[in-house]
């Protein structure tokens, strides 16, 4: 089973990376909420666990059955609206054999499978009209029921995962800059009509904060967990104060942010770690991006690059999405850290996705080289050699 591996293909970097991040994510985390920490590690050993068990297992089996994980994963979130536990204005949460988790989550790793087999499959045809109203449906069902929980962070993440893979896949480039011809003006349209109605904030949350974002001095009870944020990664300068720290003037310590262990964890670590934590949290980010990227370049098949670029790309979108939240860059869209927000099944499947990327690594793509038998022989047998 595993005489086809060899060692000096396993993107040891890329792993040391994820557990790093995920360290320091466990440390904060005991800093923020510190009931949260225990929980936090017993899926971090179970994520590593998948990582492992994933990274051994050929992502090529795993493929074979994406057409029942992406019907399952539809299930799953058709379930959540029916069955699901409603925390916080939000059902995205359901239990099953007395296990919580968020089947939204899950659903970001199985369309990446899902789709890197579909477009390696119609590889040549990913072009055609019903091709692309096809991929339109399949990916839009699950999206629209995470978008129907509501979660629209994970939507937005999710949907731009998927369009860098499909981009990757081989969509043609007038075919996107169409596409952006006319989504960009439209949006940019619907947006300012909504935001120029009158009272649209009190009936629309998500129109709200775009406002408290654009105007936080008019909205200063919607945007106070934002400009917290700010100040408290302000406060932190250069090495911040320390983690569990009791300084009085401290804003986790004051409990200015709420979830300050999931969605604003970043502005804990600007604020114990300071600037230095929060470069160091971001270095470690774009590495593990750039790392599956990396795979995708040396991967044997376009169903395993698509793969790495799809996970890659999450981690990079989700990472920016978060951070510029937190920084004030973007309306509050209430996003997780990767690897380093709480939330064991965020955790678990971003450890499982980095766990098949690692085998698409220990599967290399080869090259042809021609060799001679010996010393003025004419005759050539076929050989390969690992690419470097």
């Amino acid at each position: 089973m595993f005489r086809q591996y060899r060692i000096r293909n396993y993107s040891f970097p890329l792993a040391g990376a994820c557990i790093l991040l995920a360290t320091i994510g466990l440390l904060v985390i005991g800093s923020a909420q510190e009931s949260y920490q225990s929980r936090q590690l017993v899926g971090m050993v179970i994520g590593i666990i998948a990582m492992v068990v994933l990274s051994l297992s050929d992502y090529t089996y795993l493929l074979h059955f994406r057409w029942i994980f992406y019907a399952g994963v539809c299930l799953l979130l058709a379930a959540v609206l029916v069955f699901g536990e409603n925390i916080g204005g939000a059902t995205r949460w359901i239990t099953i054999a007395g296990i919580q988790f968020q089947p939204s989550d899950l659903m970001k790793l199985v369309l990446i499978l899902f789709f890197s087999g579909f477009f390696a499959h119609y590889e040549n045809r990913i072009n055609s009209l019903w091709m692309i109203l096809l991929t339109l449906v399949l990916a839009g069902i699950p999206l629209f029921l995470t978008l129907k929980e509501p979660d629209l962070s994970t939507t937005i993440a999710t949907a731009a995962a998927f369009c860098v893979i499909m981009f990757a896949a081989g969509l043609s480039m007038k075919i996107v800059i169409g596409v952006l011809a006319v989504a960009i003006p439209a949006v940019l349209i619907v947006l300012n009509r909504l935001l120029n109605q009158p009272g649209i904030g009190e009936k629309n949350y998500q129109v709200l904060r775009i406002l408290a974002w654009l105007h936080p001095t008019q909205y200063p009870e919607a945007s106070m967990q934002q400009q917290n944020s700010i100040i408290a990664i302000g406060s932190g300068q250069l090495f911040g104060k320390g983690l569990n720290n009791d300084a009085i003037n401290s804003v986790k310590n004051g409990n200015f942010i709420s979830e300050s262990q999931t969605d604003f964890i970043f502005a804990v670590a600007g604020e114990e770690l300071g600037f230095a934590g929060c470069v160091l949290i971001v270095i470690l980010e774009l590495i593990i991006g750039l790392l599956c990227i990396r795979i995708a370049m040396r991967a044997r098949d376009k169903a395993g690059a698509l793969i790495c670029i799809g996970m890659g790309s999450l981690i990079l979108i989700q990472s920016t999405l978060n951070i510029c939240v937190t920084t004030g860059l973007l309306p509050n869209t209430g996003i997780t850290l990767p690897f380093v927000s709480y939330g064991n099944t965020s955790l678990v499947i971003f450890f499982a996705g980095i766990g098949v990327c690692l085998n698409v690594g220990l599967q290399p793509k080869k090259e042809y080289v021609p060799r001679r038998r010996g010393p003025g022989k004419a005759e050539v047998r076929k050989t390969y050699r690992y690419l470097p």
